[in-house]
């Protein structure tokens, strides 16, 4: 049994909901809301709809996989480490869920329903499409959708341009095969084979960072012959981002064909995801279709 002083239960809560990664798809939605011109309220209810929602789907991951992180020794989980009860999490997963599913009617029609199905293609990841082939279409799914709710939140419900979700949907084949990269031989382990299993080390981690690249590539064109292209300043700022994104991927490249499956190259695609929204955000370039 664990020793040392107890951490609150808030606290172990929060680190069971993977908070790096709910936290950046909060921001990035957030910063896409307000850069297609949403009132302040609108942009924080949009935060707080999607940080309820991802923390019911990092909650449910924790709380389904129990079995499985004690199995590996997962010393990053808490419930794995038995400072938490299962049952305690799985209430919190759908109570955040329920939180969720009430924020989100509050979005309007369309965004409502992008941010209901983007929730439970995370659950349905949960539930066992992470164990097979087609554990990537999750990701896709919800990063694809997560521009709609952003940016058609609110009474006039406008949509976001095609390249924009196009975006979101290649960012999260980046994100699924670079967050599974470390685990793979545990979730070999415990009967886990999905997408970037099968694809192994090398295989996934190209296609991750070739997605990350065909990603900042569809910003910078969107940026610069979309229909209200950015002009000045914002050429010089999607160039940039675009370059920074690039050499991060191949730094991520050059780290998987050297064999290294660590956290930091998930961390490279989620710099490079805040790195091209917030040069959407300063760009000025049009979001909305």
């Amino acid at each position: 049994m664990p020793t040392g002083r107890r951490r609150p239960l808030p606290i172990l809560l929060l680190e069971s909901s993977h908070p790096g990664p709910t936290v950046t798809v909060t921001v990035l939605a957030a910063v896409l809301s307000a850069a297609v011109g949403h009132p302040a309220w609108l942009v924080v209810l949009v935060a707080l709809t999607v940080v309820a929602g991802q923390l019911s789907i990092g909650l449910a991951n924790d709380w389904i996989d129990a079995d499985r992180d004690r199995a590996v020794g997962r010393s990053d989980k808490p419930v794995a480490q038995g400072l938490v009860a299962v049952g305690t999490v799985r209430a919190a997963a759908f109570g955040t869920a329920g939180a969720a599913v009430v924020l989100s009617l509050f979005l309007g029609p369309v965004a409502a329903v992008a941010h209901l199905v983007l929730v439970a293609a995370g659950w349905a990841y949960d539930a066992g499409l992470k164990r097979t082939v087609w554990s990537v279409v999750p990701f896709v799914v919800a990063f694809g959708l997560l521009p709609v709710v952003a940016v058609s939140a609110g009474p006039d419900a406008p949509w976001p341009t095609w390249w924009a979700i196009a975006t979101g949907a290649v960012f999260g084949v980046a994100i699924h095969c670079t967050n599974v990269l470390p685990d793979l031989v545990d979730d070999e382990a415990t009967g886990v084979r999905g997408f970037p299993h099968r694809l192994g080390l090398r295989g996934a981690g190209v296609t991750a960072f070739g997605s990350l690249v065909v990603a900042a590539l569809l910003v910078l064109g969107g940026q610069l012959v979309g229909d209200d292209p950015v002009r000045g300043a914002g050429v010089v700022l999607a160039v940039v981002g675009t370059v920074v994104v690039v050499v991060l991927a191949a730094v991520g490249i050059r780290l998987v064909v050297a064999g290294r499956a660590s956290r930091t190259l998930f961390r490279l695609v989620i710099v490079s995801s805040l790195v091209l929204v917030v040069e959407l955000g300063l760009a000025g370039a049009r979001l909305v279709a």
